[in-house]
């Protein structure tokens, strides 16, 4: 329960980063996501950072559970699906990381107009 408690908590504190970071006054003549794309690069490299600085450390897995999954998860779950094909590549995984990689990128765009043509 106290798990569960810790990655909401850590959620909340993502979310309400992620939306004040669309609060940043952005002039943007193309369209182009900008605000997205620096959450998703902060959120990579917030995990990033993490997993670094607490490796080999013996640090409470809730804290782990809030920061990781909550924080960088309610941020953004891009900061995972990055972390998880650098660690494939670093695996030596090539096949897997281009599978994963690119599965992620068709199945997930399929799946919105998937739902956009259910939904109607």
């Amino acid at each position: 329960m106290i798990e569960c408690l810790c990655v909401g908590l850590g959620g909340f504190i993502g979310s309400v980063c992620r939306y004040l970071m669309y609060l940043i006054p952005v002039t943007n003549k193309t369209n182009f996501p900008f605000v997205t794309l620096l959450i998703n690069v902060l959120g990579a490299f917030a995990l990033g950072m993490i997993v670094a600085l607490t490796q080999n450390k013996n640090i409470d897995p809730r804290i782990m559970l809030m920061l990781k999954i909550g924080i960088c998860g309610g941020f953004t779950t891009f900061s995972t699906f990055a972390f998880e094909t650098f660690d494939m590549l670093q695996r030596g995984e090539v096949f897997n990381t281009l599978a994963y990689a690119t599965g992620s990128t068709l199945f997930c765009v399929g799946a919105i107009f998937a739902a956009k043509a259910i939904a109607g």
